[in-house]
């Protein structure tokens, strides 16, 4: 048993890593075996695990980094844990001069030099209510029909006996439950839906609408544990694929 276990760790094993980067924004970077297909993303603090064997090609990826790819090494298996560090993708350019109003391009000199008018917002002017977040359109019918809008009085009356209200309670409900399925799904990109759970790109909203379904989902996602969330997926695209035809 104790030499199996070796050998495995010779020649494969599940890595176990930390992405690093001076900015310290690590989370969601995409952690790709190329060799295998499979695929993982860090942690909020950057940690990941994933599966390898000797001379598989692993790629690092996130939008505000630069590419990074690494070849299993021996060395690599035999360690413990992995530390890649990402630099910025953002690349400094030489020095330009913008006219009419000769920028460099350098925001600390340039301030110095240009003269700008006063931003005016609600807020700098001190207008009431300016760090209100506007209601959307079914916020604000729902308001009208519990409140009156402060100028039908009966109308939160006839909306609660006609089951106005009611409906548009659940409307809202349905609206916001929609938004946070689409801010969750945002999180991984497409090619992870499509690679690593396999279901196809035409098909992610309504394996989005499936996972919602389920009554964990909710708690689950309030976790904001986005590797919880998609060990979730991964489980979920089983069943999902198999009552699908997708297998």
């Amino acid at each position: 048993m104790g030499v199996s276990a070796e050998a495995q760790t010779f020649f494969s094993k599940e890595l176990e890593g930390r992405v690093l980067n001076e900015s310290g924004d690590v989370a969601a970077t995409h952690v790709m075996n190329t060799t295998t297909n499979r695929a993982t993303i860090t942690s909020v603090d950057g940690f990941f695990k994933i599966g390898v064997s000797l001379n598989d090609t692993l790629v690092f990826s996130a939008v505000q980094f630069k590419k990074k790819e690494l070849v299993v090494t021996q060395s690599i298996l035999q360690s413990k844990s992995l530390f890649i560090t990402m630099e910025d993708a953002l690349t400094e350019l030489d020095e330009v001069v913008v006219r009419p109003y000769n920028l460099s391009g350098d925001i600390s000199k340039d301030l110095e030099t240009l003269e700008t008018e006063p931003v005016v917002t609600a807020s700098t002017i001190g207008l009431p209510n300016a760090y209100v977040k506007p209601m959307t359109q079914t916020q604000r019918i729902l308001n009208e029909a519990t409140t009156g809008g402060g100028i039908l009085p009966l109308n939160p009356i006839l909306n609660g006996i006609s089951g106005r209200t009611k409906m548009l309670k659940k409307r809202l409900e349905i609206e916001e439950k929609y938004a946070r399925t689409e801010r969750v799904r945002a999180f991984y990109s497409d090619s992870l839906y499509v690679q690593d759970l396999k279901i196809p790109i035409a098909k992610i909203d309504d394996f989005m609408y499936y996972c919602e379904a389920d009554e964990s989902f909710s708690s689950l996602v309030d976790t904001h544990d986005r590797l919880k969330i998609w060990s979730f997926f991964k489980k979920k695209s089983i069943v999902y694929r198999e009552n699908n035809g997708l297998e």
